[in-house]
């Protein structure tokens, strides 16, 4: 597809999706929810084939050569595909958040004054691998009354061409208005340069994958952007934490699915407790064939790890490879993370209420957890449905993502001919 052509698409997609924005305005909650489960029906029915279309792009991202982390995003299995249906009844079954008066009053100058959530129009997302993405960030668009543009990776491109085309026709057949749903099928990268920049039909876009590709989009767009950056995360391993619970929160965090964002990527240990838990630790993460990077007090109670670099605290590995320092105190620990954090999620294990309290508040992240994994921070397990992201900013919304935050507010005022004198 020539220049000219890719620009005429994506624009002609998001005008179709801004009038069906209007028309989404119309559908009540009930018909949303019809909607959202038809789609549900009709992923678990044709399961079949988006596994098999799944397929070709997993064995041509391996001949490719992409990192075991990413294959791992773009799987899609039985367990994952009933996830991706059960996501959508999970929001279908939350109330609508459309219409819903947040603040209500009446000024001296005598109006009715309310506060009421409303779609935010058209969202665009952009995303590498995870073709269950384009199911999460439909069903939640939808059902917040957003029109969606979607912009998937290549090396998802087959299965996110079938899923698009099971979930549309099921939608559309339940009464979606036409054009709800926009799938850019080019995967030149300036579909994504012209999507960003159409700050007159978008309302907002949504980045998710590689923080090299967040960031370019950022620098370039004129659309409002929601992302977070990369997941660097920690768990912090007070010296009054319970051990067993400790190495099995250390071990989730980093070792249930390490190519993810909310994975922890460094453990941190008080110097009181570190000879104590460290060995067993290693012990546990080397038979899952995990590398531990240790700091040099690390490398005395445990000889054979490799040293960690500077490098080290700011990288972001996604894959089996861990970073672990012993920290001389609290204020330490949270030191380290305000310093090379990235805001997303952070954890600390004691029995210490105000060690804890201390940890929760002076952490800056979107999400804290006492005596929790990172692995947590996720829109499902928040009840929330599904996610259509984590956000590390702090304007619009801030950590994982679901229906409320996909609106914005309006103030609706009545009045009996008052004027301003």
């Amino acid at each position: 597809m020539e220049a000219n052509q890719i620009k005429q698409n994506v624009v002609a997609r998001a005008i179709a999706a801004k009038l069906a924005s209007r028309k989404l305005l119309q559908l009540n909650a009930e018909t949303k929810n019809k909607i959202l489960a038809a789609m549900a029906d009709a992923i678990l029915k044709n399961k079949d084939e988006i596994i098999f279309r799944n397929e070709i792009d997993v064995e041509a991202a391996k001949d490719a050569g992409l990192s075991e982390a990413m294959v791992d995003r773009l799987v899609l299995n039985d367990k994952r595909i009933q996830e991706m249906a059960r996501g959508l009844r999970d929001v279908a079954a939350l109330p609508d958040p459309i219409g819903e008066i947040i603040a209500d009053w009446t000024p001296p100058v005598g109006v009715h004054i309310q506060k009421v959530k409303v779609p935010l129009g058209v969202i665009g997302i952009i995303y590498e691998s995870r073709p269950n993405v384009t199911v999460d960030a439909t069903g939640l668009c939808l059902k917040a009354s957003n029109a969606v543009i979607l912009r998937g990776g290549s090396e998802s491109i087959s299965s996110n061409h079938t899923i698009v085309k099971i979930v549309s026709q099921a939608a559309y057949s339940q009464g979606l208005p036409e054009g709800a749903i926009q799938f850019i099928e080019t995967t030149d990268r300036q579909a994504i340069t012209e999507l960003i920049k159409l700050d007159n039909l978008v309302d907002l876009i949504i980045p998710r994958g590689g923080e090299e590709m967040i960031r370019t989009i950022r620098q370039q767009a004129t659309v409002p952007v929601l992302s977070h950056g990369k997941g660097l995360c920690h768990t912090y391993i007070d010296k009054t934490a319970d051990l067993d619970m400790a190495k099995k929160i250390a071990f989730n965090a980093k070792c249930q699915r390490p190519g993810v964002c909310n994975a922890m990527e460094t453990l941190l240990i008080h110097k009181d407790i570190a000879k104590n838990i460290l060995p067993e630790l290693c012990g546990m993460y080397k038979e899952k064939g995990v590398e531990v990077r240790g700091c040099p007090i690390t490398k005395t109670i445990v000889p054979q790890v490799t040293d960690a670099k500077e490098t080290d605290w700011s990288t972001e590995y996604l894959s089996m490879v861990l970073s672990v320092r012993v920290v001389e105190s609290l204020d330490d620990a949270i030191n380290h993370i305000n310093k090379y954090g990235s805001g997303h999620s952070e954890a600390i294990i004691t029995k210490d209420k105000q060690a804890a309290e201390k940890f929760l508040n002076e952490v800056d992240a979107s999400a804290v957890f006492h005596n929790a994994s990172t692995r947590l921070h996720d829109g499902s397990v928040f009840g929330l449905g599904a996610e259509i992201g984590i956000s590390t900013q702090k304007l619009h919304a801030r950590g994982t993502m679901g229906i409320k935050e996909l609106t914005t507010t309006k103030y609706i005022v009545h009045g009996n001919g008052e004027i301003r004198e």
